[in-house]
């Protein structure tokens, strides 16, 4: 306290008293957050005790981060301490957010060495919306489809409830992963190849036709696992004439022409890569069966090829 009598302290005094500035306590007083009790005879601001622990409040909200309008409403019984920190938990959330986000990108850029536009890309790509990202596989999954009534409906409700769901803190290989997936679903060669796909599904049936009937789909893939894996496991190659058995239980007497160009059209190389990327981004486990699924291509190759 100084010592006039009056119990008042000087700008001066309370910035001993407190470890701040005189240019804060000033800044803050301009303000509106800390009100002189009065002013001296010569027009110095005058604080009384309250406006110490005033100030130790206004201090500790701004270390926070709370902005100067947020104090003020605490001070003026507007809006508890309470609520403004629940608000301002939710805006720090989202800031860590962005910033893992960043912190991902920037990673992968350094890993890659990529150039100027492959960053803007990536951070543009990294940055959408979980509803955006679901548009973009929605168009890709819709332009499949367009028209092609019969499709295999287990097909069809498959590939619509297909999701991308980015994490809110992906590392640079989701974020990598999740690139290269926006890239294929806007590549019209993958979109094509996909389209082909299920043109040849639709093909193999007709509206209203039962769910798993097609040829190469659901009741198909388990047998591929069944038949396939021990045959890879005994070590019979796709060449040998032992695979000859296996593509029977699996196809019967289809010609194997067809079967593969279904096969080519359903599981090749990119669409492997098109489940893979799926899982990566979504941090789900790796699809399942490709060497047996690339057992059974070359398989069929071999009995087709002149």
């Amino acid at each position: 306290m100084n010592d006039d009598g009056t119990g008042l302290l000087t700008i001066g005094e309370l910035a001993r008293a407190t470890g701040l500035t005189v240019r804060t306590i000033r800044y803050w007083s301009d303000e509106g957050v800390l009100t002189p009790v009065t002013r001296s005879a010569g027009g110095y601001r005058l604080y009384d005790a309250p406006s110490v622990a005033r100030l130790e409040l206004i201090r500790t909200l701004r270390e926070l981060g709370l902005g100067l309008d947020d104090v003020r409403q605490v001070l003026a019984g507007e809006r508890t301490v309470a609520q403004v920190a629940a608000t301002h938990v939710a805006a720090l959330d989202a800031q860590i957010r962005s910033l893992k986000v960043t912190r991902a990108v920037l990673s992968s850029v350094a890993r890659h060495d990529s150039t100027a536009r492959e960053t803007t890309l990536m951070n543009r790509l990294a940055r959408l919306s979980a509803a955006e990202r679901q548009r973009i596989m929605a168009e890709f999954v819709a332009e499949a489809l367009q028209g092609l009534d019969a499709v295999d409906p287990e097909v069809r409700e498959r590939l619509r409830a297909t999701t991308v769901d980015l994490a809110a803190d992906p590392t640079p290989e989701e974020v990598d992963a999740w690139v290269e997936l926006a890239e294929m679903l806007q590549d019209p060669e993958f979109r094509a190849q996909m389209r082909r796909a299920m043109e040849l599904n639709s093909a193999d049936g007709a509206p209203g036709e039962a769910r798993g009937r097609s040829l190469w789909f659901a009741k198909r893939l388990v047998d591929l696992v069944d038949l396939v894996a021990p045959a890879r496991t005994r070590g019979i190659t796709p060449e040998s004439p032992e695979a000859e058995p296996v593509l029977h239980d699996l196809f019967g007497d289809a010609p194997r022409a067809d079967v593969l160009e279904r096969m080519l059209a359903g599981f090749n190389d990119r669409v492997a890569r098109y489940r893979e990327l799926i899982a990566l981004v979504n941090r789900a486990p790796a699809p399942p069966h490709a060497e047996d699924f690339a057992w059974v291509v070359a398989a069929l190759r071999a009995r087709t090829d002149s």
